[in-house]
């Protein structure tokens, strides 16, 4: 928490900060689109009262999905902090994997919540997804900013560069980030630290914070310093007490064990055809176990959500169902999904241009 009940803010963040109350209840800067070619995009025709049931928000759906994610990672980060003082290394080695495995997926939790869609009440919204931000070392008003272009714009360079084709996935880099990733670390510090400072550069991020727009990117600034702050803070009460696990748990959570958020999150557009007007086209779909698609915060069904976004991500598996006579044939589990994509990667190499076209219904 950010706050006291007495509403003092902890480490003065208030005098820094004198918005964020008020942040806490709109949580992103306006997002503005200058691009001059809006996509018209295809949406498999719906009821309208069936979409309106689909688009309908519930916090006690919300809080089942967050907190039922938090509680996981509560009981994961339990087990390895109590094993320190029980178990010899190698065993405590074990819960802490574990821990990561489930932290790793914090960046989707952010990624809904920046939708706005998981809580009915909006600054359940703003609060949960500071939360997760601070474990997934994810700057959501950043995010947020790339991926409303990401959503109008998918995989249409220039105006998408959050994801673009073609993406090249090989074993290699599942063994370098999927159990043990330092350049994943060392990335989000040296980007934190560039944002703290006001720093932005590259296209992408000039296109989206222009330089005769200064004040266009204050959010991503302040998020980056309070971001920083509360990692500093764990890292002080840890040398204080003595817990070297505790920054382990938290602060490194999300760059170890993160082998099955790599093979779920990197299934979403990779093969895929590029500058179509047909999220069927661009966007995979499959199907996964209830327990790793709730870890997952149900993104396999990622047709559905480019299609229609404002369906909140524990409805997606409705929407799949109502839509499913107008989808294209959808791989069961993540096997068979990179079987899939080994075999598009494999066309690939023998045609560079070659991208995957789904096979559409009628």
């Amino acid at each position: 928490m950010l706050f006291r009940q007495d509403g003092r803010a902890l480490l003065h963040l208030d005098r820094e900060f004198p918005n964020l109350r008020k942040q806490m209840a709109t949580p992103y800067q306006p997002y503005t689109d200058t691009s001059p070619t809006p996509v018209k995009w295809y949406r498999t025709p719906l009821d309208r009262q069936i979409l309106a049931d689909l688009n309908t928000k519930s916090d006690a759906m919300g809080f089942l999905q967050a907190l039922g994610y938090l509680g996981v990672l509560v009981l994961t980060f339990s087990l390895a902090f109590i094993a320190t003082d029980h178990s010899p290394w190698w065993i405590v080695m074990v819960p802490i994997f574990l821990h990561g495995t489930v932290a790793s997926f914090a960046i989707n939790a952010v990624h809904e919540l920046i939708h706005r869609s998981v809580f009915e009440t909006q600054w359940l919204n703003g609060l949960f997804v500071r939360i997760f931000s601070l474990i997934s070392w994810v700057n959501f008003p950043f995010f947020y900013a790339s991926h409303m272009r990401h959503h109008q714009y998918t995989l249409h360079p220039p105006d998408d560069q959050e994801v673009v084709l073609p993406i090249r996935l090989m074993p290699r880099h599942f063994f370098k980030t999927g159990f043990i990733n330092v350049k994943g670390l060392y990335d989000s510090l040296r980007v934190t630290l560039r944002y703290a400072r006001g720093k932005f550069s590259g296209k992408w991020e000039t296109t989206l914070f222009p330089s005769d727009q200064p004040g266009s990117g204050r959010s991503v600034i302040s998020w980056a310093r309070i971001h920083l702050t509360c990692h500093v803070m764990i890292l002080v009460v840890s040398l204080y007490q003595g817990w070297w696990i505790l920054p382990v748990l938290t602060s490194l959570a999300p760059f170890y064990g993160s082998w099955l958020f790599f093979l779920c999150n990197n299934t979403q557009h990779i093969g895929l055809q590029d500058n179509v007007s047909d999220f069927r086209l661009c966007c995979r779909t499959f199907t996964l176990n209830p327990l790793v698609q709730f870890l997952y915060w149900h993104m396999n069904y990622h047709i559905e959500h480019h299609m229609y976004a404002a369906v909140p991500c524990y409805s997606l598996s409705k929407l799949h169902r109502a839509i499913l006579h107008d989808l294209p044939p959808c791989p069961h589990g993540i096997q068979a999904t990179w079987e899939e994509i080994a075999e598009i990667q494999k066309k690939q190499d023998e045609d560079p241009g070659y991208q995957f076209v789904a096979q559409l219904p009628g």
